[in-house]
Parts: structure tokens; C-alpha cells; sequence
């Protein structure tokens, strides 16, 4: 089994902790972007989206989209403590593992 082959399987079994942990609190959450194609035009050309090591979440709660990002602190939080990268500046419903020096 490859490295990256590795790595989609502990990126999949982590979303899922993720998605428990903020239903517990009382949010909602949807897929955003996750597996981006590479014929896809928009996006970094060596996103993690690409490599399947990288999920946005919208985020809700009691039905409300929250937007502004703030509420995903907490989760970015809980997301370090399991071993994902760290977050991205002004992208904070992202979510990946490190892959080549890309998160």
C-alpha cells in the first residue's frame, strides 16, 4: 500500500472523528469542496483537495449557516489534537493532512 493510499485512510477515519465532535456540540455540517479533480479550474494546482487529503465543512447550526469562520476555532482545535495540519489563514472551514509540503 502507498504512502498516500495511507494517509486517505487515517484523512478518512479523522473527517469522521471531526463529524462526531462537532455534532456533539450542537452543529450541523456539510460537505463542502472534498476530492477536487485535476481538470477542475479553480483551486491551487497542488491542493490536498486533489490527493483526497483535504475537506471543507459548512458549518450550522440550528439550520443557520454560520459564515463568518469563527465558529470553526474550536474544531481547528480539536483537528490539530488528532494529527491534521494546521489551519489556513482566511480558509477556516478547510481541513487536510500535510502531503508533499502542501496542506
Amino acid at each position: 500500500m502507498s504512502e498516500l493510499s495511507r494517509k486517505q485512510q487515517r484523512f478518512t477515519s479523522m473527517v469522521a472523528l471531526l463529524i462526531t465532535f462537532i455534532n456533539q456540540r450542537g452543529y450541523q455540517v456539510t460537505f463542502g469542496d472534498a476530492y477536487r479533480d485535476p481538470r477542475c479550474p479553480y483551486g491551487h494546482p497542488d491542493s490536498t483537495h486533489r490527493s483526497r487529503l483535504a475537506i471543507d465543512l459548512n458549518l450550522f447550526k440550528d439550520g443557520i449557516y454560520l459564515s463568518s469562520g469563527e465558529e470553526h476555532e474550536e474544531f481547528h482545535d480539536y483537528w490539530d489534537d488528532i494529527g491534521g495540519a494546521k489551519r489556513i489563514e482566511g480558509d477556516l472551514n478547510h481541513y487536510s493532512l500535510m502531503h508533499n509540503g502542501v496542506r
